[in-house]
């Protein structure tokens, strides 16, 4: 998206906010710390301002960013109890997914809604169909850097330790703590002047990274027990089975950060978690140098960036889908 057309969107939606009263934040399913760092700065903002701000989420927060929400604002969505609110909405944004369906059950209610919908995201594959406003800027590394952009344009003064706090973490999860391609000189000036407000880097990681129990710990050593390696090891896969979550008393939210294990064996250029969960079969696709894992995604209905991609299939089969990415794998390794 070009400099210009994002400085003129951030123009026309903050005199959105400064027409509207009732604002919905939301995120996609299975959100991580780029999306819950996003929703609670932007709703803090927003109640700054004086608006009357919800986060309505499909998915329960992952334990290791409830300390961002201290105050307990997000929702867990119940159709029974959010849909009028949804409805009645001024405006609603849609954060760090530019897909209604990564929504689940929230989508038909927010499609139905007269409110205006607003887009802020960093993803490939953005159809701006179905929304009013948008910000989609696949250069940036993170939705939570795209806001501090927008939020420094909007009311800087506003920015508080709390909603600092809440971009960092954004930032720094989704940029794999500063290691990613897009990690540029701009996302550490950015990060350096939220560290200003008082931050501690090491307390975010921690909170962030340095939650392990011994039920987590013996997921990790299945996943690791379970991986398997294909096309002269420069594929690695692992599937994880219900079986396993249920016998370690964990569940599919622990395994966030497990695809930096299959990347870290030299010889793997692409690497696989397969979540075998009740709803179906979840996804996530990492890589490295120029193989666009993000195609390889959109062959099983998925999507995302280059190097980190993610899909999910409905009742599928893991074993069966393993083989699938294996096969559809090749032409994108051999031709690498």
């Amino acid at each position: 998206m070009l400099y210009s057309k994002i400085v003129k969107m951030f123009k026309e939606i903050a005199e959105l906010i400064n027409n509207k009263q009732e604002f919905i934040l939301t995120s996609h399913v299975n959100p991580d710390g780029d999306s819950i760092g996003s929703e609670i700065a932007l709703h803090r903002f927003l109640s700054k301002r004086g608006k009357h701000s919800r986060i309505m989420n499909f998915s329960k927060t992952p334990e290791n960013y409830t300390f961002l929400d201290t105050d307990g604002v997000i929702e867990h969505f119940d159709e029974s109890k959010h849909v009028n609110a949804i409805e009645n909405a001024d405006v609603i944004f849609i954060l760090d997914t530019n897909e209604f369906a990564r929504l689940r059950t929230m989508a038909p209610a927010i499609l139905k809604s007269n409110a205006k919908k607003v887009l802020i995201d960093h993803h490939l594959g953005f159809n701006k169909n179905g929304f009013d406003y948008y910000i989609s800027d696949t250069e940036s590394p993170s939705t939570g850097e795209i806001l501090y952009k927008f939020l420094i344009s909007n009311n800087e003064s506003l920015i508080d330790k709390e909603i600092a706090t809440a971009l960092y973490t954004a930032i720094m999860t989704d940029t794999g703590s500063f290691r990613f391609d897009r990690t540029d000189s701009e996302t550490h000036i950015i990060t350096a002047k939220l560290l200003e407000y008082g931050i501690k880097p090491y307390h975010v990681y921690s909170e962030v990274y340095n939650q392990a129990t011994p039920e987590k710990l013996r997921l990790l050593g299945r996943f690791l027990e379970n991986i398997k390696l294909d096309i002269d090891d420069r594929a690695a896969y692992s599937v994880l089975y219900i079986k396993d979550f249920e016998e370690t008393g964990t569940d599919e939210y622990a395994t966030d950060g497990y695809t930096q294990y299959l990347l870290s064996l030299s010889s793997v250029l692409i690497g696989v978690l397969i979540t075998q969960t009740k709803r179906g079969v979840k996804l996530s696709f990492r890589s490295k140098g120029s193989i666009p894992v993000s195609e390889l995604a959109k062959e099983f209905s998925g999507g995302g960036h280059l190097n980190a991609s993610g899909a999910f299939i409905e009742g599928g089969d893991a074993d069966k889908i393993a083989k699938e990415i294996i096969e559809k794998s090749k032409k994108y390794i051999l031709n690498n």
